[in-house]
């Protein structure tokens, strides 16, 4: 039987520490198609007083997810036609959270190259709009517990691994904050540097 990681386990730490800690987890979804799952290598911070956080001005109906309690999923639209997917993190009413940017696929390599259109197995889940597009992630996992029957975090098998801390990708405000990170050495990752 799989340890699924317990809504505890993403309470337990400040946004910082668990973007660091969600590094090595798999990232499982249980769909009627099959199952699908990553061994997350990439994330991204955001905290409440961080100007790119979406949660930095106020609630709205578009971040609502955010003020939910740790370990619930933020699944919000991007450029009119992607998504990504966030976890919750820190207290509730904070509103901050995870980016899960990149993933390393490990089952459902098939299902997965079928949903992204491709058979490049490196290019599957190299960035957060296409790991929720080969996940089977959709909007309808907004405010969803990422330790429900169907989607859930598994701890490292290995956590052996050298971490990267670096500034975030694709924002303009709050860009020199160190709040990304990445498995050293990961060719799944969406971008070194």
């Amino acid at each position: 039987m799989e340890h699924i990681l317990p809504k505890e386990f993403y309470e337990k730490y400040d946004t910082l520490t668990l973007a660091e800690k969600l590094l090595g987890c798999t990232l499982v979804h249980e769909s009627p198609e099959g199952r699908t799952s990553g061994i997350i290598v990439e994330t991204e911070a955001y905290l409440h007083n961080d100007p790119a956080c979406h949660a930095y001005r106020k609630k709205s109906a578009r971040n609502a997810a955010m003020f939910e309690g740790a370990g619930v999923s933020y699944v919000y639209l991007i450029y009119g036609m992607y998504h990504c997917f966030n976890i919750v993190s820190g207290q509730k009413d904070i509103g901050e959270a995870v980016l899960i940017r990149a993933l390393e696929p490990v089952d459902g390599i098939e299902l997965m190259q079928k949903r992204r259109g491709t058979t490049q197995l490196k290019n599957l889940c190299s960035g957060p709009a296409k790991l929720v597009k080969a996940m089977g992630i959709s909007p309808d996992f907004n405010f969803l517990p990422v330790y429900a029957d169907e989607f859930y975090c598994l701890p490292p098998k290995d956590d052996n691994f050298e971490l990267v801390t670096t500034t975030r990708i694709g924002i303009t405000q709050g860009a020199d904050l160190l709040y990304r990170f990445y498995v050293k050495g990961s060719k799944f990752v969406s971008k070194l540097g």
